[in-house]
């Protein structure tokens, strides 16, 4: 089933995510075998991560959770709010996503 985790930045934690991006990078390579679509949401002129958006595909909401909290961005105190849905499968359309 698909899960989809929104994530909103703490303020002013451009340095630390700077700072473990790249074990937040190891940590989703680890995870690929659930990861569906992943990526820093920004802001509108697309200058500054505001976020993260994940849409994993796991059993429950507890492996959702657990991925979550395995991740270094959550473990350094990056996000200032997680909310875990569940979603259903409606349109799949990945060819769209290309070049973006």
């Amino acid at each position: 089933m698909l899960w989809i985790i929104t994530c909103v930045d703490n303020p002013n934690t451009a340095e630390i995510r700077s700072k473990v991006l790249q074990p937040h990078r190891d940590y989703l390579a680890s995870q690929k075998g659930i990861i569906v679509l992943s990526g820093a949401t920004q802001n509108d002129d697309g200058t500054e991560a505001v976020g993260s958006a994940f849409v994993l595909n796991v059993n429950s909401r507890a492996e959702a959770k657990k991925f979550s909290d395995g991740d270094p961005f959550t473990q350094n105190g990056v996000f200032k709010t997680i909310t875990i849905t569940r979603m259903r499968k409606g349109q799949w359309n990945p060819g769209v996503a290309e070049g973006a």
